[in-house]
């Protein structure tokens, strides 16, 4: 996030339209410096023309001037914007006194006469607080960060952006639920992105708030329904809540754009375990186990799968193969966690409806030994 480059939109209006300020023969020297500097890119211009518009407020009945005020906010706001490096010397105060006028001008009675100036000036204003709260970001300085992209908001209040640098920024900060609520925020409407879902998605589920990101990311999924991320996503929130009746439904889109990967290969053979669906079970952990053999939970699972089936009617008339099966994927899997009392029970289950006594003996002295521990 500190390395985006801000991309709010300047529409410099009185650059390009200078004579619209030609009221009076006074104003001549700010609009002709404004314009010199449109056709120079030269900062001393902008310099000049503050020189002039200061030179406007020498009596005090002249700071009530509302064109004069509209001027001088145009060209403070100019230079907060443009000048990023300073070279024009300017103080720090220049920022809030620049933003205290401008708010005074937006309630005065013949502002709407001056909105396109107005407009600019904000638009300025929101530019120089990203910029400065970005100074404070990158040296993780996100207390002074956060007050000056909540200022630019102000300003620039239907930059997107801008949520999404309050909630990085709040995220920082240990605030969570104001993250998740301006992550929310840029999940509304068609112009959603997955890295805002996601983001929080995860804000909510790192405080426990699953049914959140859930509807964060299933919203997310009806306008980028073919993003992976997303799609994994919300396969994981059904896996952790163990909804396989939800999770079912995501799983040939899962598999499909996963077919090498041995971790969701267990989690689809895993779902159908748990929905009775032995037959696809028993393929897909033999696919993760082709995958990556090396892995304890997907034998495992396959040799209670079989033990399963060996106890179950509709599979009795391969009951003894599958008590062979049982025992030897569950052998595999005691090899591979030699101390798992769990798989030694299961294993000593098997082998006592097999009626193999040597074989129990054997693992009740392994499971007292380790129970003796």
């Amino acid at each position: 996030m500190q390395g985006r480059k801000v991309t709010l939109t300047l529409l410099i209006v009185l650059f390009i339209s200078p004579a619209a300020f030609c009221q009076s023969e006074m104003l001549k020297g700010v609009v002709n410096n404004l314009a010199y500097y449109k056709q120079k890119k030269d900062l001393k211009y902008l310099g000049n023309a503050k020189n002039s518009v200061d030179s406007l407020f020498k009596a005090s009945p002249d700071s009530l001037d509302i064109t004069r005020n509209v001027y001088k906010a145009v060209v403070y706001s100019s230079i907060l914007d443009i000048d990023s490096l300073n070279k024009l010397n300017e103080p720090a105060a220049m920022l809030p006194q620049t933003a205290y006028l401008v708010d005074k001008l937006q309630n005065r009675a013949k502002i709407y006469r001056y909105e396109p100036e107005i407009a600019y000036s904000k638009r300025c204003l929101a530019n120089a607080y990203i910029r400065k709260a970005f100074f404070f970001a990158k040296t993780s300085d996100f207390n002074n960060a956060l007050p000056l992209f909540e200022a630019a908001k102000k300003y620039a209040p239907s930059f997107k952006p801008l949520n999404a640098y309050i909630a990085w920024t709040n995220n920082k900060l240990g605030n969570l639920n104001a993250a998740a609520r301006y992550y929310a925020e840029l999940t509304k409407g068609d112009s959603i992105t997955a890295e805002y879902a996601e983001e929080a998605s995860n804000i909510y589920k790192s405080f426990g708030d699953t049914v959140a990101a859930l509807n964060v990311i299933k919203k997310a999924r009806k306008v980028l329904p073919a993003d992976r991320s997303l799609l994994l996503d919300e396969a994981n929130i059904y896996t952790n809540r163990r909804d396989y009746h939800s999770l079912v439904n995501l799983l040939p889109a899962l598999l499909d754009i996963n077919i090498n990967n041995a971790d969701i290969a267990f989690v689809a053979a895993n779902c159908y375990d748990h929905l009775n669906q032995y037959d696809k079970a028993e393929s897909l952990y033999l696919r993760s186990i082709e995958l990556n053999g090396s892995v304890y939970e997907p034998i495992f699972n396959l040799g209670l799968l079989y033990f399963k089936q060996s106890k179950n009617l509709q599979y009795s008339g391969d009951s003894v193969q599958n008590e062979a099966r049982a025992a030897q994927w569950l052998e595999r899997a005691n090899e591979i966690s030699p101390n798992n009392i769990n798989c030694l029970q299961v294993l000593k289950l098997v082998y006592a409806q097999t009626g193999n006594q040597n074989q129990v003996n054997r693992i009740n002295n392994k499971l007292k030994q380790l129970t003796n521990q």
